[in-house]
């Protein structure tokens, strides 16, 4: 039965009188000018936020510095409530403010040749991921992804008590560079293709997370406009961020403090078992999304 018709059946029946709920009263109308349609403007399910919390504290410490391509497990942990396109929209804006938290926590620590390179190189992918939007199969690039993380942890688990620390080369540098700024705007997935290329280089590791921090701080804000421009930063998505934005500088300072507490050796073994998992995680995504029929 329609609305109207049952709103109607109910009045007859019982002689109650129901206001009606296509006009609303002036106490409604002074409740949305205070509170402008919370349930219209946000999302509220309980379930998205027991997903959404975890999530965003899990981004916060990798963008920290701890953990490393953990932060690329927000969207799919978010979008197990909600799609993923509107995950990583929401998680967009969240991600700029954990970078400027990083940013001042690693002022002085990067690597100016290797940002020299990479950043470029990230721009170059976000504007092919922008132009093939509407063209590109997120689930091969997930599947692809966590194929090359895959062999890239088990390659070093082979030959890792003989392999000595690469040497910065421009042609890998540029094409694991492209594809990390490509990936980061497909699905906020950059974090593999530039750990590929860097953790060989054996950077000391406040060096290689603050390098990190200033080139995806620099992705996440050139997404900015591209993301605008395909209407990904509506009203829910954006009043939803807002709500989650505090767990942003405190994840991420939880993330800096543990790093500086590490030893190095053990940092960068969590890393390589860290993106094994995460190259699992998308293999697996990206394969089951083929595959759905």
């Amino acid at each position: 039965m329609a609305a109207g018709s049952l709103l109607a059946t109910v009045k007859m029946e019982t002689g109650i009188r129901l206001p009606d709920v296509r006009t609303p009263t002036s106490t409604q109308t002074a409740a949305r000018q205070w509170r402008p349609g919370l349930a219209r403007t946000m999302i509220d399910d309980p379930l998205f936020y027991a997903a959404a919390i975890p999530a965003v504290i899990l981004v916060g410490l990798s963008k920290g510095g701890f953990g490393g391509a953990m932060a690329m497990l927000g969207v799919p942990i978010m979008a197990l409530t909600i799609s993923p396109v509107a995950a990583a929209a929401i998680l967009l804006p969240i991600l700029v403010a954990m970078d400027a938290v990083g940013l001042v926590a690693y002022r002085r620590k990067f690597d100016p040749a290797l940002l020299k390179l990479m950043i470029p190189a990230a721009t170059l992918g976000i504007v092919i991921g922008y132009f093939t939007a509407s063209l590109v199969n997120d689930a091969m690039v997930r599947l692809l992804i966590g194929i090359m993380a895959v062999v890239f942890a088990l390659d070093y688990w082979v030959r890792a008590p003989g392999k000595s620390q690469a040497r910065p080369s421009a042609t890998k540098g540029w094409f694991w560079g492209t594809l990390a700024g490509f990936t980061s705007f497909v699905s906020h997935s950059g974090g593999p293709p530039f750990q590929i290329y860097a953790m060989p280089l054996r950077l000391e590791k406040l060096l290689f997370v603050g390098t990190s921090v200033v080139l995806f701080a620099y992705i996440n804000a050139v997404k900015l406009v591209p993301y605008f421009l395909l209407g990904q930063f509506n009203t829910a998505n954006l009043t939803t961020s807002a709500v989650l934005l505090p767990l942003a500088p405190v994840s991420t300072l939880a993330g800096v403090w543990l790093v500086k507490r590490v030893p190095q050796e053990i940092f960068y073994s969590l890393l390589y078992v860290l993106i094994f998992i995460v190259g699992l995680k998308l293999s697996w995504d990206g394969a089951v999304s083929l595959l759905d029929p």
